[in-house]
């Protein structure tokens, strides 16, 4: 089909392009409802991703978003995606109860802190190379983070301290080549009255930067 460019006197040509605008301040009204104190959505919990029922380890995932002076962003949101902990990802109609693969948290108001309730994902497939064979990814989230100053969301990847074979392997990591950056992606393993909490911050600029990746 011919674009609008095959036409110079088509009244498209005439539109400007629509201004963009930051996600803040009022996200969590349209974001996470529940959060902003929407009754209606009081129950909503997007940022459990796997129902108790989820075959695999059960983690939190939990952190800070900073920004360049090391202050925490307290009106920030983040989405996630995951696979199992098989390493696949959700296919078909998901039920409350069931593995989503996706999750949406926002920064506490007070606190500043973020978290999921998940299963650890396995390793997942990536590109098929040259030789006809497929990479395989690290155990790893893929996160999402909108707020208040950034008028486009950053995308970045949460990976975990305690898979160094598979993160030594990572293709997405090993096009990281600056020294100490692919740390920047690692969230650190903790146990905490007998759960286990991996700890992820994320630095918006200055000094220790979350790699953030142009997709």
């Amino acid at each position: 089909m011919p674009g609008f460019g095959n036409f110079p006197d088509h009244p498209f040509h005439s539109l400007k392009e629509t201004p963009s605008q930051t996600a803040g301040p009022f996200l969590h009204i349209g974001m996470a409802p529940a959060a902003a104190g929407l009754p209606e959505r009081s129950q909503q919990q997007d940022n459990v991703i796997a129902g108790a029922a989820v075959e695999g380890e059960r983690i939190r995932i939990e952190g800070y978003v900073l920004d360049g002076t090391g202050h925490k962003v307290k009106d920030a949101a983040l989405e996630a995606w995951q696979a199992d902990s098989k390493g696949a990802f959700p296919e078909g109609p998901i039920e409350a109860a069931a593995f989503r693969g996706w999750g949406r948290a926002v920064t506490d108001f007070s606190t500043g802190l973020w978290w999921f309730e998940t299963v650890k994902p396995g390793a997942v497939p990536g590109r098929v190379g040259a030789d006809g064979k497929a990479a395989v990814q690290a155990p790893h989230l893929c996160l999402w983070v909108v707020a208040r100053g950034i008028n486009v969301g950053l995308s970045t990847r949460l990976y975990f301290d305690d898979e160094a074979e598979y993160n030594a392997k990572d293709p997405v990591l090993a096009v990281i080549e600056q020294v100490g950056r692919r740390e920047t992606l690692l969230a650190r393993r903790e146990s905490r009255g007998g759960e286990t909490v991996y700890r992820f911050d994320i630095v918006l600029q200055g000094e220790g930067e979350t790699v953030f990746f142009d997709v």
